[in-house]
């Protein structure tokens, strides 16, 4: 079993041993690229690059999927989560068109790495199939048929759909896939290495010195490049794109079926959120995966309730058997709908990103690989000029935004808080979590399984906004910009890169 960014075990992550380097990297080495982060993104990215011709590393502060690579429900579409009635809209149709092509580029380069690397990853073409169930959703529908016809994809309307649920109109889309994502990025990583790739876990990037040779500072050592490329979801510091996208949560389960109707396709409702559906091959067995009950990134709700809700939706409509995987995961929504890859707006014209990939990281994350590779070999493409971040427009005082802000560092507080009275002010039960109020200090409490109180300041390190407390995943979540942290206040989740304040409470031992 693999590691993730939460308390709870995902289907993939219960399922694959970690990953074991071949090839270790050495400190003070020079490097044409370094990558950071190693999920689909930074991995697939890499392996272009070091095709290119590229010398690459690859640093990853945890182990490779430990993100939402890891948490990902792995649906490979055409048909995206911003409908392209939404980036006609916001773009125009030539930019549609450019999307629908670029993300069919993507599914067609994964099944292809999977056939000249032999990955078994349970790789699968099939359709995806949108469905209404009232008359307004029957026109949304229809100007998203039309929309998508429009920018190139193979519709067609259909008068089935794969999964048992009451609909009134429905189309099916051609050419989308699934696979096991982090068997994936295992085959990948792999391939990477044997061509002279280079790949560092358990190596948290703390700086980068930005002159004419970057040298990226870790936890372990520091390593210099040419060009560096955050692949990391959501860019660590501060920066511009922590302004345009927005963090969200995602909720998935995967079930057993006690009739082996496992649906063929993959296929969407139309409510806000939306649930989907789609069944995967796991180490012989078949599960259904379904997901849906979004919300932005610390919002002050009962995150336990939305894995309630997904269940009974699901309950609905299938015959589940007993026990079942739940997990959730996060993802950010850009400013207007498309990702941003490219130049980081802000740093040198060597620092690149990838980012704001919506629920549609699997596509994007190869999407991002291509463009990546043609601009660090000087090949600018439509794609490339249509999701370059700097489409961005800096906002009035930025500058003096970033020179002000300033880290709050990851240590003890020294002052010792009396555990007896936090017990009783925050009157926890085992396994949760709260902010609560002492003689006008906030703090973030903890009570773990065996009874012991963990207190941290409940300050974000990176822009100082509250955390707020994630009971489904155990974690303490920043609604500002989806920094995580778990209960020991260490960093689970960029944009953040140092630790939260521990603070000393006496009688842990006590507490109950």
């Amino acid at each position: 079993m693999i590691k993730r960014d939460g308390y709870q075990v995902s289907l993939w992550q219960d399922s694959v041993p970690p990953y074991q380097s071949a090839t270790p990297a050495h400190t003070n080495s020079k490097y044409d690229v370094i990558i950071v982060g190693g999920g689909i993104t930074g991995i697939s990215t890499a392996h272009q690059l070091q095709k290119a011709g590229k010398h690459c590393l690859v640093l990853e502060a945890n182990t490779l999927c430990f993100g939402t690579t890891g948490g990902t429900t792995a649906h490979l579409n055409t048909l995206l989560d911003t409908p392209y009635t939404t980036i006609r809209k916001n773009f125009n149709a030539e930019s549609a068109a450019i999307i629908a092509e670029a993300t069919a580029s993507a599914i067609q380069l994964i099944k292809q790495n999977i056939r000249d690397y032999q990955i078994d990853c349970h790789f699968e073409e099939t359709s995806a199939y949108l469905f209404s169930q009232n008359e307004s959703e029957d026109k949304e529908l229809e100007d998203i048929a039309d929309a998508s016809i429009e920018a190139g994809l193979e519709l067609r309307f259909s008068k089935t759909i794969p999964v048992p649920i009451p609909f009134t109109r429905v189309f099916e889309v051609l050419g989308q896939a699934k696979f096991h994502p982090v068997q994936y990025v295992y085959g990948i990583a792999k391939a990477f290495e044997r061509i002279g790739g280079h790949i560092k876990q358990d190596c948290r990037v703390t700086g980068v010195e930005e002159n004419e040779t970057l040298t990226v500072q870790t936890s372990n050592g520091s390593f210099q490049c040419t060009d560096l490329v955050y692949a990391t979801h959501i860019p660590p510091g501060v920066n511009l794109l922590h302004l345009r996208c927005a963090p969200w949560r995602s909720y998935a389960m995967a079930f057993k079926l006690t009739d082996d109707n496992y649906p063929e396709g993959l296929a969407y409702d139309m409510k806000d959120p939306y649930f989907y559906y789609r069944t995967q091959i796991v180490n012989g067995e078949q599960y259904l995966i379904a997901g849906g009950r979004d919300h932005k990134t610390g919002e002050d709700i009962n995150t336990e309730v939305r894995f309630t809700e997904l269940e009974a939706e699901v309950r609905k409509h299938f015959n589940i058997a007993a026990g079942s995987y739940r997990w959730s995961s996060q993802y950010y929504e850009s400013a207007d709908g498309l990702p941003y890859i490219g130049h980081l707006p802000g740093h040198p014209d060597h620092v690149y990103v990838a980012s704001g990939f919506g629920g549609n990281g699997m596509v994007y994350s190869t999407v991002a690989a291509i463009a990546l590779r043609s601009l660090l070999t000087n090949e600018e493409t439509p794609v490339s000029k249509l999701l370059n971040p700097n489409r961005l427009k800096p906002v009035a005082g930025f500058k003096s935004f970033i020179s002000h802000n300033a880290h709050v560092a990851g240590e003890l507080i020294s002052r010792l808080f009396p555990g007896e009275k936090l017990e009783e002010l925050s009157a926890l039960a085992r396994g949760e979590g709260k902010v609560i109020t002492y003689e006008g200090e906030k703090i973030a409490m903890f009570k773990d399984d065996h009874g012991e109180l963990h207190a941290i300041n409940p300050v974000c390190t990176h822009l100082k906004c509250e955390v707020k407390w994630n009971g489904a995943e155990r974690s303490w979540d920043c609604p500002c910009h989806g920094a995580r942290y778990n209960t020991e206040g260490k960093v689970l989740t960029a944009p953040a890169d140092m630790d939260m304040q521990k603070m000393q409470v006496e009688n842990l031992a006590t507490a109950k």
